[in-house]
């Protein structure tokens, strides 16, 4: 390595870190506050410690491409402003010897988000929602979260708009335990209390519909206690797409397309299976594409940055930073909308989705060419 790459390199390097560090520390404020709300619920210290080293790395895959961009445009932007690409210039330097280094550090951030999303970012979303299934009712409640529908309980989906230890708030229970009728049940507050593997439920204001097999109408009252029966036995985690690691997600997506190709049947119900198998790989599809689609804003960003860094001068350093901004933003807006897609397999999303990574490099050739 040349004097002069190792200095561009090493200016880069540490932009790198330092950038790392803060964007690491930003993302993971939401995280300390769940941790620090785990527990002053009283939630055990292992499934505290269980649950950091699973949702840590997920901020990788943010952090990184973007702190390569920040390196890029500060230190090639400075180097702008104060003349010294110009003296590279005019000693006859190849500016593109002098990107080399930062390049294949790109490459590198590349390859390790390849890992990262397709290997511990998918351990982590399986650990982390397995936890919920795992854990005691007082564990497992400190742990779900307010406003979504929870389906990791056997037989029974909640829904609760808010809670305050055991109380939950505005409760919402579907139970499927009955072979016979599914009942849903309304409350305006409820006290859950675990009795080996029932869950008790002490209502208020409470409405039932309908009340059992025997009774099929609506009941109400203003205090009832209310048990389902062997919730928390053998409940098992249940993968989704987003808990597949590369060859666990290949497996399943063979398998899917085997299935598919095996379906001959006729008539409106086997060409109703084949449209929800065909929505279906397509969404697994577009996972798998999205992981490596996030891995390569690395390299886009680094390949986009560097001549934005070196077209910015002292007067317009805040515009080259303003637009390289607008590019990793409207990199990922774009990466969201073809998400948003996912499941319309005729416009094929998985392919789709490839297009900022597309658009990047044809920016940077043409930014390369003009500024190099």
């Amino acid at each position: 390595m040349k004097t002069i790459e190792r200095y561009v390199f090493g200016s880069f390097l540490s932009s790198f870190l330092l950038a790392f560090l803060m964007l690491s520390f930003v993302l993971t404020i939401g995280l300390l506050v769940q941790v620090v709300d785990f527990i002053m619920d009283g939630v055990p210290m292992s499934l505290v410690r269980e649950f950091c080293l699973v949702s840590i790395p997920e901020t990788l895959q943010w952090s990184i491409p973007l702190a390569l961009l920040v390196s890029s445009i500060l230190v090639f932007s400075r180097m702008s402003a104060d003349s010294e690409i110009s003296a590279m210039r005019a000693c006859g330097i190849n500016l593109l010897s002098v990107m080399k280094w930062p390049i294949l550090f790109a490459i590198f951030c590349t390859a390790l988000g390849f890992w990262v999303n397709n290997e511990i970012v998918p351990r982590g979303h399986e650990i982390r929602r397995s936890l919920k299934s795992k854990v005691s009712v007082q564990t497992g409640l400190s742990v779900l979260e307010p406003g979504r529908v929870i389906d990791d309980f056997r037989n029974v989906k909640l829904y609760f708009g808010r809670k305050e230890g055991n109380w939950l708030y505005d409760l919402v229970v579907l139970d499927y335990s009955s072979p016979k009728i599914d009942r849903m049940i309304t409350a305006d507050k409820a006290l859950v209390t675990q009795s080996g593997t029932d869950v008790g439920f002490e209502l208020y204001h409470m409405t039932v519909d309908p009340v059992d097999e025997k009774h099929l109408t609506m009941a109400r009252a203003n205090r009832f206690v209310y048990t389902i029966k062997d919730v928390l036995r053998n409940s098992k985690y249940r993968k989704r797409a987003k808990d597949y690691r590369f060859g666990e997600m290949i497996d399943e997506i063979r398998k899917m397309k085997a299935k598919l190709s095996a379906s001959s049947g006729t008539g409106k119900a086997a060409d109703t299976e084949r449209h929800l198998l065909q929505k279906d790989l397509c969404y697994h599809k577009v996972e798998f594409n999205k992981r490596f689609v996030f891995a390569m804003a690395s390299i886009c960003f680094v390949l986009v940055g560097i001549p934005l860094g070196i077209r910015s001068q002292r007067k317009d350093s805040s515009i080259g930073m303003a637009i390289s901004l607008a590019v990793s933003l409207g990199y990922y807006v774009l990466v969201i909308l073809m998400l948003s897609c996912e499941k319309m397999y005729r416009i094929h999303p998985e392919l789709i989705i490839w297009l900022p990574v597309l658009m990047c490099f044809v920016l940077a050739a043409r930014l390369v060419r003009k500024h190099l």
